[in-house]
Order: C-alpha cells, then sequence, then structure tokens
C-alpha cells in the first residue's frame, strides 16, 4: 500500500518541492525514513504517531517506510509532518484515493493533533504552486504569508482530524483569516527617528542623501560624540521604498529565516540592519555549522546593513564582505549542498580615527597603535565605499537640519529617474552600474571628463575608485534633476571620498 503526497522543505531562502512516499508492507513494526533527512525530519515518527493517536485514527503496526523524493536534496526542518501523516492515512486507506490530488500540504504537527506553523511559508508555498499544485493546505497561522502567493488556493488547517473531515468532504474548510487593516498594526514604543533632530554635519547629511539614492557604500570617521552614529541610524528614514517585487522577495527572505513579519505579513520598509561588533563571520555572510543559514547581508537585502565601530568587527569578518559586496550575493559551499544567498545591501559604516577616537594633534595614541588599528580596515575594504567622509561635529550656532520627509522626497525622485533610465537594462541603481558599462550609461560632457581624469592622476585613484566617483557623480546629478554630468558634480562626488584618517 503506497501513499503520496506533495510538500516542500527549505534550500536556503528557497522552497524545494518534495514528494512525500509512505509504503506500509508486512513484516516487523518499524519506521525508517530515506531521501536525506536532517534530525528533526528523522525524529517524525513520535510526533506523527501520537497525533494521529490522539485525532483518534490508526497508526500501522507493520512496517513503515518514508521515501523523501528527490533523494539527493536535503529535507531540513518538521514542515513535511503534516505530509508523512496524511501519506500514511492513504496508504493506510483512512483516506479516500485521490483525495490530495493537485495538493500541496505544509504544517508541523503537535502531539494533541494541532498543526503548527512553519518557517519559510512563502517560499514553501512558491515551491509548490511552481510545481503544480494548485491547493495548498498550510497551517492557519500561515494563511496570510502563503496568500501573498498568486495562482493558487490557500486552505487552512488546525487539526489533523479536522482535515482529514475536509478531506474526505465531510466537514467544510475553514475560512482564511482576513487581512488585517493597516489600523491594527501595533504601535511601537521607540520614538521615530528623523534627519531634523541631527544639527549641523551639512557635509555628511549630502552623503548621507547620496548614499540613499544611488544604493552606494558610506563610511563616516570622526571622534566619539559627533553625530556620526546618530546620522547614521537615520538613513532608514530617507530610503525610497520598496517596489512590489522587492518587497515580496524581502518577505520571502526573512520568512525563510524565521524573522517576525509584520501584521499585514508584507515588508514594505526597505530592511535595516544593524548587528553588533562581537558577530562572527557566519552571522554576516551566513552559513554555520548544521543547515546553512542567511547571514545580516542576506537580511539586509534591497536595504542597508550598519556597522557601526567598524574597527572593531573582526578583521576576518570584515574581510568576508568583500566577495558579497561586489557580487551582491553569498555562495557557500558545503559538502553536498551550495546554497545561493542573495545579499543586494548598502552597507553604511561608522568607524574612529585611531583606538583612543580622538585623533588628530590631541590622539593618545602611540603609532604602534595607530597602525595596528588601521591594519584591521583593509584597504580593498576601504575601496569598495563609494563614500568615505571624516565627520566634524556640529558648531554651537549650528541649528536643526532639513527634516527626513524633504530628503526622502527628493531621494525617490533621483531614483524614479535611475529607475526609467535603466528601464533596458538589469540594472536599477547609479551604484550597481559595472564599470564597462560606465562610458555609455554615464556619460561625461567635456569639462565634466577633464575633471575626472584630473582626479585620477591628481589622487592616484584605483580602477575601482574611479569608477565609483563617476557613479556619485551621476547620483548628485541625479538629486538635482540634471541630465547631463557636470564637472561641479565630480568634483563634489571626489569631495565626499575624502582619505580616511
Amino acid at each position: 500500500m503506497l501513499g503520496s503526497v506533495r510538500s516542500a522543505t527549505l534550500t536556503g531562502v528557497d522552497g524545494q518541492p518534495v514528494t512525500v512516499e509512505v509504503h506500509i508492507a508486512a513484516g516487523l513494526p518499524g519506521y525508517h525514513v530515506v531521501g536525506l533527512p536532517d534530525a528533526a525530519v528523522r525524529e517524525s515518527q513520535a510526533r506523527v504517531r501520537a497525533a494521529l493517536l490522539s485525532s483518534e485514527l490508526e497508526w500501522p503496526k507493520t512496517r513503515v517506510t518514508v521515501n523523501l523524493a528527490p533523494g539527493g536534496v536535503r529535507k531540513t526542518g518538521a514542515g513535511l509532518e503534516l505530509a508523512v501523516a496524511l501519506g500514511v492515512m492513504l496508504a493506510g486507506d483512512q483516506l479516500p484515493a485521490g483525495a490530495l490530488e493537485g495538493i500541496g500540504v505544509l504544517g508541523e504537527l503537535g502531539l494533541d493533533g494541532a498543526v503548527r506553523p512553519v518557517p519559510g511559508a512563502l517560499a514553501l508555498v512558491d515551491a509548490l504552486a511552481r510545481s503544480g499544485a494548485g491547493v495548498v493546505v498550510v497551517p492557519e497561522a500561515n494563511a496570510i504569508e502563503a496568500a501573498l502567493i498568486d495562482g493558487v488556493e490557500v486552505r487552512t488547517a488546525r487539526s489533523l482530524g479536522e482535515l482529514r473531515a475536509c478531506l474526505k468532504g465531510e466537514a467544510d474548510w475553514p475560512s482564511c483569516p482576513e487581512l488585517p487593516s493597516e489600523s491594527d498594526d501595533h504601535p511601537t514604543d521607540e520614538d521615530p527617528l528623523d534627519l531634523a533632530e541631527v544639527r549641523g554635519l551639512a557635509h555628511a547629511r549630502r552623503a548621507l542623501e547620496a548614499a540613499a539614492a544611488g544604493a552606494h557604500h558610506l563610511l563616516l570617521t570622526g571622534p566619539p560624540g559627533v553625530g556620526k552614529t546618530m546620522l547614521a541610524r537615520r538613513l532608514a528614514t530617507i530610503l525610497p521604498p520598496l517596489e512590489a517585487a522587492e518587497a515580496l522577495e524581502v518577505t520571502r527572505i526573512h520568512s525563510a529565516a524565521g524573522r517576525p513579519l509584520p501584521s499585514r505579513r508584507l515588508i514594505e520598509q526597505r530592511p535595516f540592519r544593524a548587528p553588533h561588533h562581537t558577530a562572527s563571520v557566519p552571522a554576516l555572510v551566513g552559513g554555520g555549522s548544521g543547515r546553512p543559514r542567511p547571514g545580516e547581508v542576506t537580511l539586509a537585502h534591497r536595504g542597508a546593513l550598519f556597522l557601526d565601530e567598524l574597527g572593531e568587527f573582526p578583521p576576518s569578518a570584515l574581510d568576508a564582505l568583500r566577495q558579497p559586496l561586489e557580487d551582491r550575493a553569498v555562495h557557500i559551499a558545503r559538502s553536498g549542498v551550495s546554497l545561493h544567498f542573495p545579499a543586494d545591501f548598502q552597507l553604511v559604516a561608522c568607524s574612529n580615527p585611531c583606538p583612543c577616537g580622538r585623533g588628530g594633534p590631541t590622539c593618545a595614541c602611540s603609532e604602534v597603535q595607530r597602525a595596528r588599528y588601521r591594519r584591521r580596515l583593509s584597504a580593498p575594504l576601504l575601496d569598495r565605499f563609494d563614500l568615505r567622509l571624516p565627520v566634524r561635529g556640529p558648531e554651537p550656532a549650528d541649528g536643526p537640519g532639513e527634516a527626513s520627509a524633504g530628503v526622502r522626497d527628493r531621494v525617490a525622485a533621483a531614483v524614479e529617474r535611475q529607475r526609467c533610465r535603466y528601464a533596458d537594462w538589469p540594472w536599477r541603481r547609479n551604484a550597481h552600474i559595472p564599470a564597462g558599462a560606465l562610458a555609455r550609461l554615464v556619460p561625461l560632457d567635456g569639462d565634466a571628463e577633464e575633471a575626472w581624469r584630473w582626479l585620477i592622476d591628481d589622487r592616484g585613484l584605483t580602477g575601482r575608485g574611479a569608477a565609483r566617483v563617476r557613479r556619485v557623480a551621476r547620483t548628485l546629478a541625479d538629486l538635482d534633476g540634471a541630465t547631463v554630468v557636470s564637472d561641479a558634480h565630480v568634483l563634489s562626488a571626489a569631495l565626499l571620498r575624502d582619505d580616511v584618517p
């Protein structure tokens, strides 16, 4: 007797369709799972058996073999348990043949037969929809999230006994939860951040605005208390809104990582991640023992990653960021598995000029201490920052700066200009234009070309550094509403790429 049920498992942040095949044959009682299951899947027997018995259903007193196909993909998590239970019921004639035709199933089982939510429902339902499932049965808590996938009918399951009755036609399917209204969102206790709270720092504010408009990487250096962190944290208030496709992509990543989602289930604001400087390499870029998990660079996908006290991060962790900064993706290779994590983020960092933090003539550090501190930030990493500038504290006479709302409007207008300009190209932001396409997509007039080449010779810029100055100049032109990059924009971009002390 054989029962087959469609389900899915997570591979990185993507869903992988899985066919759960259950075979019941004569022989000594036993339970065997094949198909590269992890520990959670192998432990499913105890939960599935208890859930069936608690629901007044039968557990076979013979040999049960569960095959998870395809056999070459590792299966992780407890989300396959509901499919295993239904496969046992199909093979044991407790469900009519064909009851699960065209239906995908997701869910973890409690010992009492309750169907519990699973992480990554968005990616799992998408995988089932792409595999041809027209109907997907999910735990009630995952229903709103699953409904974000078009082209699939979502049905909910609260318990194993209720699901059996619905599949046999003995009861109506429970109604799916309604989408909460925006008024149902719980307000946060934190005061909203605003750029108006930052006094002075006009040069640094301009750099922050350019970073938000062009998705450029930004490094602010200076002594403690000058406002570096205060300014950088307000980047989130001026970032452009997520487009519909980006919002679905970001929500899928956070769902797969087990992160809490908003009450409306779709993340609409760009992520802003700020890990502590004690974060390890796997925590930053992803990986780890057991099932590789996405790191902070992936959770910041389509948003910003803020690293405060950059010089305090382990050098190995900082150097591990170099490849994701260039490729906008993380590739993890393990024995028997190769994963791809998206990592299209902009890096914003703050750093002190030396261990004591004061820098300049008042520095109390020895030359050895300063040299050791500088070595923590490698030249290849520093070269990947489009914008680098020292920050000096505001003057007593400086008043409040411009509010975030006005800056956000200019940033949104600049982003829209980029979107229209690159509509026929695979890039959407100035920071993403490869060096080989700059001459065609970011042309310079005669004076601007002359100023750009003078800067290359005068500062000894690397090819990467020269390309970054050109991209920032294009962003400054977009903020000014200019169609042509002028020499003033090139020189301003160079001023925003100062040498790090």
